[in-house]
């Protein structure tokens, strides 16, 4: 079956595992974007609800499902907070379960970023695309990383900047413009 036929199929993965995290607060408006496209389907990967072992350990089912949703996908939202200046090991034990070759080979990716400071997620995002890039993804442009996010962010997908809030849906359209391109 040619993609076209499939339709479109985006992934979102959050990248926190922390109560009321505010990475999830950010990435609901990207999602309420998608979901107005009755031609998309989602499916959000919540690591709260994977039993991923250590790498190296022997896989479990829930490691197959991980890379069997991403490698169904037409596009992917990666969604992380800044920790220490890179990108959560959330993300990061995900991205090591996608196999070898990677499941993310080929595939169209946005990046979000969230952190508390003033600077927002810049080191995390910058790590995460050369990542995404070393494992074969087309790293979109566009990536977006939210400063002072527990300020900005009250509520899930509430927002109190509405530039910010353009650019943070922005991604939704920058993702699905590609794979519709693609896909013709």
């Amino acid at each position: 079956m040619n993609k076209k036929a499939q339709g479109i199929h985006i992934v979102a993965i959050l990248g926190s595992v922390r109560p009321d995290n505010n990475t999830s607060k950010v990435l609901a408006l990207v999602v309420d974007e998608i979901k107005k496209h009755p031609d998309v389907t989602l499916e959000i990967i919540d690591p709260n609800e994977l039993d991923l072992p250590l790498p190296g350990k022997d896989e479990k089912s829930s490691a197959e499902r991980l890379k069997k949703t991403v490698s169904s996908a037409s596009g992917l939202i990666l969604s992380t907070p800044e920790y220490n200046g890179s990108y959560s090991s959330v993300i990061k034990l995900i991205i090591e379960h996608l196999g070898e070759p990677s499941a993310l080979l080929g595939k169209p990716v946005v990046l979000l970023g969230v952190a508390s400071g003033s600077i927002g997620a810049v080191k995390a995002l910058e790590h995460l695309a050369s990542v995404c890039l070393n494992e074969g993804a087309i790293v979109l442009p566009g990536v977006v990383s939210v400063a002072r996010v527990h300020k900005i962010f009250p509520a899930p997908g509430q927002c109190q900047d509405k530039g910010l809030e353009k650019l943070i849906r922005g991604l939704a359209d920058t993702l699905l413009n590609y794979v519709r391109q693609q896909n013709h």
